[in-house]
């Protein structure tokens, strides 16, 4: 298992280059961008191992070599310093399910990552170090804010480099859950997700790859965060991703909301989810609906295991906000009724504290005391991706 304990001098050299670093194409909170293409009502469901092809619904990056086993899945094989496989979605989800089913890369200093990202980048990640067998990380961000790292955490998973589990995102406009095969693991709740820590919120794409973070021109901060330097006499490192299932709720919780949508329009420059116009599939257009979260699937059940195993952040009740719509004049109002009560064993205050935390500890440089890979840098035409961010020859 890797150390966890980075010194705050390592942690401020990965962190010198972190805003520098943060990539999109367009960033509709600074500049007018085209609309984004929606997934709309259809399911994504893709069983790679029955050679379903990452082409048709998503772009492979440029650089990106897969291939497809009959029993594994996709292969993401990382055979030196350079290479970074990565898949990104050609469509946005606005709130949505998604369902991975990953075997982590192995070895020190590889990183396997999956992620949702916006283009203003709003961020949730998933994120597996492949020297770490007992333990996955989980992360978001909101508008790329680096000021603060407060939002890290750990959960624990039986042998992720050896056996197959199933990660999901459950994202609303309320609520976040990060699921382990049916298991919440951690939640956060928007209402107490502010400023910097704020809730991500707009469009995202899925992104899904592997890299090498201990590369011997990386920061010692970023080295130390994955483990050491990665020793290719020992790979290749191989990742296989068995399947993905995604669903798109197009604005709304996923009982409530639109019927369809074929784009996703920035109507302001604020950021909010309040802004965002859902273009549907007859070519009419609505703002986002009021929506409450309160029910939970089937698949999923809470989690009654030692605090140790479970990061929660809850509200027992919420405040309420409001956003507009610049381009059509209409506004809605975000005004969720939630009330959370965590299982035995969970964290219910509203900051990120103890052992499941410890990528979320601060220093004065503002770093985190680990989870410093999101650094990341792009050399020649391959992209890194650090704590789950896709840098260079990203489509957004």
């Amino acid at each position: 298992m890797f150390s966890k304990l980075v010194t705050a001098t390592t942690v401020a050299l990965a962190a010198t280059m972190v805003s520098a670093q943060t990539f999109t194409s367009c960033d509709p909170t600074k500049k007018t961008c085209p609309n984004e293409k929606a997934l709309g009502k259809e399911i994504i469901n893709i069983d790679f191992r029955k050679g379903d092809k990452a082409d048709d619904f998503f772009t492979v990056l440029e650089g990106t070599k897969l291939s497809y086993d009959s029993s594994l899945g996709a292969v993401y094989t990382i055979s030196k310093e350079t290479d970074a496989p990565t898949v990104a979605s050609n469509k946005y989800i606005f709130f949505g399910q998604v369902d991975v089913t990953v075997r982590a890369a192995p070895g020190k200093g590889i990183v396997t990552s999956f992620v949702l990202q916006s283009a203003d980048l709003d961020e949730i990640d998933w994120e597996w170090i492949g020297s770490d067998s007992t333990e996955v990380q989980t992360n978001f961000f909101s508008k790329g804010c680096t000021e603060v790292y407060d939002r890290g955490g750990f959960s624990p998973v039986a042998n992720p480099q050896n056996e197959f589990h199933t990660y999901t995102i459950k994202w609303t406009p309320t609520t976040l859950q990060w699921i382990i095969d049916g298991t919440v693991v951690r939640t956060l709740s928007a209402a107490t997700a502010k400023g910097c820590s704020g809730f991500p919120q707009t469009p995202m794409q899925v992104k899904l790859g592997t890299w090498v973070a201990g590369r011997k021109d990386a920061p010692q901060g970023t080295i130390d965060w994955a483990g050491g330097l990665a020793n290719f006499a020992e790979g290749p490192f191989i990742g296989y991703y068995q399947s993905i299932k995604i669903q798109d709720y197009m604005g709304g919780d996923g009982v409530t909301g639109p019927s369809d949508a074929t784009e996703y329009a920035y109507t302001d420059r604020s950021g909010t989810w309040q802004s965002i116009k859902v273009i549907g599939g007859d070519g009419s257009s609505s703002g986002s609906k009021d929506s409450s979260s309160s029910s939970t699937p089937a698949s999923t059940k809470s989690t009654t295991s030692s605090p140790s195993s479970t990061l929660v952040t809850v509200t027992s009740s919420a405040t309420s906000s409001t956003g507009s719509s610049s381009s059509s004049g209409s506004s809605s109002s975000f005004s969720p009724s939630t009330s959370s009560t965590p299982s035995n064993g969970t964290l219910t205050d509203s900051g990120l504290t103890g052992t499941q935390t410890r990528a979320a500890t601060t220093n004065q440089t503002g770093a985190p005391s680990s989870g410093a890979g999101r650094l990341a840098f792009t050399l020649g035409n391959i992209a890194a991706m650090g704590a789950a961010m896709f840098l260079g020859t990203l489509l957004l």
